[in-house]
């Protein structure tokens, strides 16, 4: 997993990540980014490492890079899956988030509330409503991946 570890929200996907690929008897290794000149030495490090996938985590660092980020996942040939779909956009093979857009129209609404007298503190915290499945079906071919038909019907947007 490639992440910033001055990113809060990098920081728990990494443990959850962790977490999850335990259970399932996987092993992880993370690889840290604090700046785009850490970028190519991570990918050398996943190829050194012979990883079989990465995760590409979504922050301010990585989406605002999102295009290198993906093509040093294509030279490298390392199949990759992000944490938002700018990086699909720019050539990436799938990405699965929460829907952004959704959550700010629903932010909307709390901010309504607190200016009609609301305490920010009386709210409920939420959780994601709606999530977005987007799969590169160019970069999946180019890696020489078969995408199944089971897998192309979650898909909630396709990229040809």
């Amino acid at each position: 997993m490639l992440f910033d570890p001055g990113d809060a929200s990098n920081q728990l996907l990494l443990k959850t990540a962790e977490e999850h690929a335990r259970q399932l008897g996987w092993v992880t290794r993370p690889f840290p980014v604090r700046s785009p000149s850490d970028f190519e030495d991570a990918f050398s490090a996943m190829v050194a490492a012979h990883m079989d996938a990465a995760i590409v985590s979504a922050g301010t660092l990585t989406i605002a890079h999102a295009k290198r980020l993906v093509d040093l996942a294509a030279r490298s040939r390392i199949p990759a899956i992000y944490g938002s779909p700018e990086f699909v956009e720019a050539g990436g093979l799938v990405s699965y988030s929460g829907d952004f857009a959704d959550n700010y129209r629903r932010a909307a609404g709390y901010v309504e509330k607190i200016l009609k007298g609301a305490r920010p503190e009386d709210l409920p915290v939420e959780q994601v409503q709606k999530l977005e499945f987007v799969l590169n079906q160019k970069t999946a071919s180019a890696l020489g991946l078969t995408v199944s038909h089971s897998l192309l019907l979650r898909v909630t947007r396709v990229i040809d």
